[in-house]
Parts: C-alpha cells; structure tokens; sequence
C-alpha cells in the first residue's frame, strides 16, 4: 500500500449531498472524513480547494479485447484510459478470442488483469449455446465474477444465445446475475432484407430497429420473471423497451434491473451524417426521440445504471465500407465528462450522477466495500475541477486504438487525481503505470 493520504478542502459528492470536508486515507482505505483532519505522522497532502471529490466511476460493461484481439485494445492500455477519465473500476464482456466460456479462459483473463491493470477489474462469463454446464459451475464463484453475459442477438464468434433450451436451463439454474444484450437475431435478419442496398450507417437504427431491441429484450424480461432470475439488461436503447422496467421499487429491491450508456444520451441517428460509422454501434443509436424518453426514464429511476459499454476498433477497420465496418466506439475514458456537460446544461445534477454512475452498479451488482464515500471503504476516488475545461484530443487520448468520437470537443471537469485503492494512479494528465488494481469482490 502507499503512504497515507489526506485530501483537503474537497467538496465531497456522495448519497446525494454536497459538502466540504477532509478525507483521510490509509492502508487503501477510508479511515475518516471531517471537516478538519490533522493526522499524525508522515502523508501526502492533496488541496482539492475548489474541486469535487467523487467515488471512483464503476463501468460495468466494457470490452477490452484481450485475448486474441489486441491490435485493437489490451486490458492494460484500456484500464490506464478508464483510470484518466475516473472509472476505477471495471466489469469487461467474454466476446474475445478466445470467448470466455470455459472457467479456465475466464480465470486467464484475470490473471492478465492481475499483471497488467491499473484498475480494479472483473470478467464476465460467456454463454454459447453448448457450454450450459460450464456456466452453472460459476454458481461457485458468486463473490469472484460479477456475473455471466448472454448475447441474446449478433455478436463476436459463436457467443450468440438463440436456443431456448439453453437460456431455459441458465435462467432457472443460475444463482448468478445475468447480463443480456438484447437484439432479436430474427428481426435483424428481416430488416436486412429490407435494405439490400444499405451503404452508409444511417442504415443501421433501421436495420437494428425498435422492434428488435423490444422482442428481445421482452423475451428476457418474461424468462426472469418465470425463474426469478437477477436479470441486468444492458444498454437500453428505445423508447418501447422502458416499459418493461420500473421505478416503483429501490434499487436494492429489484430483481430486473438496466442501465443505458453515455453514447445513447449523446449522440442520436443525426449524428450519423457526420460521424458515420465511428458512431455504428449494437445496439444502435437511434433517432431523437429515443434520447428523450432515455433521459427521462434515467432521471425517474426506470433506467438504473450509466455504463459505456467501450468498443474499441482501428481506425482502419471504422474507415472499411458500412456493411464491414465492426460496431462499437471507445468511451471509458470520456464517459464522466460526457455527463459532466449535462450536468453544466442543467439536465442531471452531479449528485444524480454519481449515484447512477458509482453508488448504483456497486448495489446492483453487489459489490463489497466500493461505490462510496464511505469511512472503511476502499479509497476509490476521483478529483474533479468542474470549472476547467478539458479538450478531446488526440495528444491526450489514451485508447490503444488512438481516436475518439468526441475529438475536437471541449467538456466540462479537468479530472486531476485518480486513487484506486488508495493510490493515486492518475495526476494531471499521468498515469501510475506501476500500480496494480484487484480483483472486485462481491457480497455471495
């Protein structure tokens, strides 16, 4: 562990309040939070006069890319971009090469994680439609992994869950949470053979429409409600599927759960025009009136969670014509900035932010001791200077892949310190490239 640290004169931003304090930290931890702290001994002194102090960002859909896909990203030089944009801790998908879906490719994949992230880490395991009983056995590891992804339409390799047998079997005999992408394969298929001539991605929130977002996404929501499963559903994309959520329950409560990702409140079919296919993505980003109905479902609690799910491409592979371009866009980095910008809008306030950014996917995924400002907590934090502001630009972007949909933008909060375990791991624009993250423990 580092040397305690003591940060001064923060304006702390947790469960839903607003206050100046000091925050001392040590052995990794919390240990107190008061007004005035003058600790004995020798410290690192931290003045965060002027700036917010927020629980570390908890992403909890990210791809990584590693193994087999590593020209594109590693679990390395994206943890090292997460922990610069405040994300301290990660929940990263099995759609690599190989897919996780054996125990023993999963736990490969945190060994890597072990040697090679700055930031706290966990691993999906995947679901095919052959590997039911590899998956039950992660029943096992219910405080080791955050949870088991099914791919309930188009993805990576033969990770695509169409057997209604299988996700029978998964549903009514996993006693761990399930995570789903939700796109009806048939419906895609179909909306395919509307548009033979689909050259541009404009295209792709017609060929990745509502309807398929909804069929599948409804079909999970019937299969939970028959097992009583721990469904999360991931990246909620349309208007339609919010009727399948509710906010009539707290957090803690909900069986069902959902989140949506920065790129779906950002960004909207317009854009398309402009940014082509570095914005194609699955789920796709669709027309203005999505957006709306997603912001206003986030505010009212049907929408539980802001993730990213981080897709990195090359910039070569994003320049290849529509149809073979791959989906996906790189974010972790960008992800709390984004926010940051509705926040300075008056659309969210900070402290909406931090409890769908930090204190929500630390309680739907049962997380042990993170997620807050808590005395006894990891000291998972980061410093934000709300008044600067920060340009996306490629001298500062951190993604293996070198690029960003949001370059040439300016957004609101310099982020200036990252502490992940209580280590600074992130100060004014440099990262601790030595500082080894662990593995997220969960509440069995």
């Amino acid at each position: 562990m580092s040397a305690p640290i003591l940060i001064k004169n923060a304006t702390l931003v947790n469960e839903g309040r607003k206050w100046n304090a000091d925050v001392y930290i040590r052995n990794g931890r919390i240990e107190q939070i008061a007004g005035q702290i003058n600790p004995e001994g020798s410290f690192t002194e931290i003045d965060a006069t002027g700036k917010w102090l927020l629980p570390g960002i908890i992403d909890d859909q990210v791809h990584f890319r590693e193994p087999g896909l590593t020209h594109k990203a590693t679990i390395g030089s994206e943890a090292m971009a997460a922990v610069a944009g405040g994300v301290t801790s990660f929940m990263e998908m099995p759609n690599t090469n190989p897919p996780a879906t054996t125990q023993e490719l999963l736990e490969q994949k945190y060994d890597r994680a072990a040697a090679t992230s700055v930031a706290n880490y966990s691993f999906f395991m995947g679901v095919a439609n052959d590997n039911v009983e590899e998956v039950l056995k992660t029943n096992a590891k219910k405080k080791d992994v955050c949870g088991i992804k099914i791919f309930m339409g188009s993805s990576t390799g033969n990770m695509l869950v169409d057997n209604y047998v299988t996700l029978n079997k998964i549903f009514s005999e996993t006693e761990m949470l399930i995570a789903t992408h939700c796109e009806d394969e048939r419906v895609i298929k179909a909306n395919k053979e509307l548009y033979p001539d689909a050259d541009n991605a404009s295209f792709h929130p017609l060929i990745r429409n509502e309807e398929a977002c909804f069929e599948s996404s409804f079909s999970a929501v019937q299969l939970a409600k028959q097992h009583d499963t721990r469904l999360h559903i991931l990246h909620i994309s349309t208007e339609r599927e919010l009727q399948l959520f509710t906010n009539m329950l707290p957090l803690k409560d909900k069986r069902i759960t959902c989140e949506v990702c920065v790129h779906h409140l950002h960004f909207t079919a317009d854009d398309y025009a402009e940014l082509g296919n570095l914005i194609k993505c699955n789920p796709a980003i669709k027309a203005p009136h999505h957006k709306e109905a997603l912001w206003k479902a986030l505010l009212d609690d049907r929408l539980d969670i802001i993730a990213t799910d981080h897709a990195p491409h090359t910039w070569e592979e994003k320049l290849k014509p529509f149809a073979e371009a791959p989906s996906g866009l790189p974010l972790v980095q960008h992800s709390l900035q984004m926010m940051l910008h509705y926040v300075q809008e008056g659309r969210i306030s900070i402290e909406k932010v931090v409890e769908k950014m930090c204190h929500a996917p630390a309680e739907c995924f049962n997380l042990e001791e993170r997620g807050y400002i808590r005395e006894g907590y990891w000291a998972d934090l980061v410093l934000v200077a709300p008044q600067e502001i920060y340009t996306v630009d490629k001298s500062n972007i951190l993604y293996k892949c070198g690029w960003s949909p949001l370059e040439g933008k300016q957004l609101p909060g310099s982020i200036s310190h990252t502490l992940v375990n209580g280590t600074v791991v992130f100060e004014n624009g440099r990262v601790n490239e030595a500082h080894r993250g662990m593995r997220l423990q969960f509440k069995a």
